[in-house]
C-alpha cells in the first residue's frame, strides 16, 4: 500500500505540471516547417513504383529535335502572317478598321457596334466553329 501510495504522489504532481498537447503538421502544404518540403518530396519519389506504360510525361510523348523545330518554324511562319494581317486590320493611327479579312483558314470580321465599341469575331473556316469578343476603340 505505502509502494502506491508513493507512486500516486510521484505521478499526480507530474501530470499537474504537464503543458498541454499541441499538434504541429510535418507537412508545409498543412502549415509545417517549409523546411520539410524538399525532404518529404525526395521520400514520395524514392517510394514511387509507378511508371507510365507509353514512357510518355503528362499524357504526352516526348518531343524529338526535329517536331520542336517544327513547331518553332511553324509558330514563326504564324506570327509573321499575324503581322502583316495587322496591316489590313489597323489604321494609320493604331484603331481597327470595321471590315472582314479573310486566310486560308480564318474569317476575322470587325463590326462597329456603336459608341466606340467593336465586335471582333474569328471564325476557322474548316471546323466552322467561332470565337467573339468586344473592345472599346
Amino acid at each position: 500500500m505505502r509502494k502506491v501510495l508513493k507512486l500516486a504522489l510521484f505521478i499526480f504532481p507530474a501530470a499537474a505540471l504537464a503543458g498541454p498537447l499541441v499538434y504541429m503538421p510535418t507537412n508545409p502544404s498543412f502549415g509545417g516547417n517549409p523546411l520539410n518540403g524538399p525532404n518529404l518530396l525526395n521520400q514520395a519519389n524514392a517510394q514511387n513504383k509507378f511508371t507510365d506504360p507509353r514512357g510518355s510525361l503528362f499524357g504526352r510523348s516526348p518531343q524529338t529535335q526535329l517536331d520542336l523545330f517544327n513547331q518553332r518554324l511553324q509558330s514563326l511562319i504564324l506570327d509573321r502572317i499575324a503581322t502583316s494581317l495587322g496591316d489590313s486590320l489597323f489604321d494609320p493611327s493604331g484603331n481597327l478598321v470595321p471590315g472582314t479579312v479573310e486566310t486560308s483558314t480564318f474569317l476575322i470580321t470587325i463590326v462597329d457596334l456603336g459608341g466606340g465599341m467593336l465586335l471582333v469575331t474569328t471564325t476557322d473556316k474548316t471546323t466552322g466553329a467561332s470565337t467573339s469578343f468586344q473592345i472599346s476603340q
